[in-house]
């Protein structure tokens, strides 16, 4: 005697025929539930990768937390340093200045010296490997800011053909005003910019920083932009940065009225706003395709129904409820469901696991790169597999199983016993 409940045990027993080892009409509608629940799996994983990616790019080169005056220059910060550096959720904080450059390059062979617009971005060299991978990400040279010193990034130095040890010229929005002066005033002498030279080239996997931004030392930024001691802002690490908003909200009572402090996330919202909505669309588009696929399991389901058409009777015949029935069919249908899940789950997992080694197979066979390492700056696939998208994916796939069983299962239970053996 089978322990389980008779609906169940036939649910079971159906899954597997007398004639063949396995029900073809059960590997359909299994295949289906596989296949989506892989799929969605895969490519949700790999958009959870590419933002994990981008987001641990943007905290290595952008600090948790920015604080600044808008519009203006900051003076006494020498007390809100040390009051952040005493706090033992900082890992470190750092002035700033932070302002577009206009550079000029050395003349190139055939034609004009390259002109580019950076963000020039002044720091300090004692304090920047404390809130940044600036530091540890050169690729050539060395993090050498004193004097003239300056480092580039590496699309910069590729645009502009830099390497280390040339000059370049840097104008702010200072000089630039103060050029157009003297040629106001007839003078013979005009401030022709600061002369810089590049100390290094770095890379640190981001292409819009590594495409827009230089560094030099705090003074040579003070000096450029006419500060005398005084900063644009503070940069401020976090030992855990999705504590950002706990620590701001923490920090306002601490700090003048006037400061504004701002989060990564904020000052990213864009990006992560547009991540975010990408996977949401992903999530809809595939679940509509799963929806649609559950149509085929409801053929299915109907199919098989009607092949059970002289097993229905007998069970009613017997004194089988429409209800009892119900359950029988409907059982079927999540059982299918639950095996579905099961394998899609596996296969995702294991398509996963080698995804890179297919994506270089298909490189070497086809000499395409789906991957271009100037456009997306990574060298293998990301991807993150989340217990909450996971569940999501396998709860969802379960239940658009069961629902698709719904309508056979009632079919079946309605079905007359006296029509069902009139010919038997």
């Amino acid at each position: 005697m089978s322990p389980l409940p008779s609906e169940l045990f036939l649910a079971l027993r159906y899954l597997r025929p007398r004639r063949t080892f396995v029900s073809v009409i059960t590997v359909i509608s299994t295949l289906g539930a596989m296949l989506g629940v892989a799929v969605l799996i895969i490519v949700i994983a790999v958009m959870s990768g590419f933002d994990r990616e981008w987001r641990e790019r943007i905290l290595g080169c952008n600090a948790h937390l920015k604080i600044a005056i808008p519009n203006a220059v900051m003076r006494e910060y020498a007390g809100l340093l040390s009051l952040l550096s005493t706090n033992p959720a900082v890992r470190g904080a750092a002035p700033f200045v932070l302002e577009q450059v206009l550079m000029v390059g050395k003349p190139i062979v055939g034609s004009d010296a390259p002109i580019r617009g950076p963000v020039l971005r002044g720091v300090d060299p004692d304090l920047e490997s404390k809130i940044s991978v600036l530091p540890s990400s050169l690729i050539q040279g060395e993090f050498d800011l004193n004097g003239r010193g300056l480092v580039v990034g590496s699309e910069i130095a590729r645009e502009m053909e830099l390497s280390v040890g040339d000059h370049v010229t840097i104008y702010s929005p200072n000089s630039i005003r103060r050029m157009e002066k003297s040629l106001r005033d007839g003078k013979k002498e005009a401030d022709l910019g600061a002369d810089y030279e590049v100390r290094g080239v770095f890379d640190v996997g981001f292409n819009d920083f590594n495409a827009m931004m230089v560094v030099t030392s705090l003074e040579n930024g003070q000096y450029l932009y006419n500060l005398d001691n005084g900063i644009h802002g503070i940069f401020v690490m976090l030992k855990d940065p999705f504590q950002a908003d706990a620590m701001r909200e923490s920090l306002r009572p601490l700090v003048s009225s006037d400061l504004a402090i701002t989060t990564w996330k904020e000052d990213n919202a864009q990006l992560f706003g547009a991540l975010a909505t990408e996977k949401t669309m992903m999530y809809v588009i595939l679940f509509v395709v799963f929806i649609i696929a559950a149509f085929a399991i409801v053929n299915s389901e109907i199919t098989f129904a009607v092949s059970k058409f002289k097993d229905i009777g007998l069970l009613k015949a017997l004194g089988a409820s429409n209800a009892y029935v119900m359950r029988i069919f409907l059982g079927h249908s999540m059982a299918v469901g639950v095996l579905g899940v099961g394998l899609g789950y596996a296969l995702g997992r294991l398509f996963l696991h080698h995804i890179n080694d297919i994506l270089n197979l298909v490189r070497s066979m086809t000499g395409f790169d789906m991957l271009p390492a100037a456009i997306y700056q990574i060298r293998e696939l990301p991807y993150e597999v989340l217990p909450l998208d996971v569940a999501i994916i396998c709860g969802g796939g379960f239940l658009i199983c069961t629902a698709a069983g719904l309508l056979p299962a009632w079919l079946a239970a309605r079905l007359d016993p006296v029509e069902a053996l009139r010919h038997e």
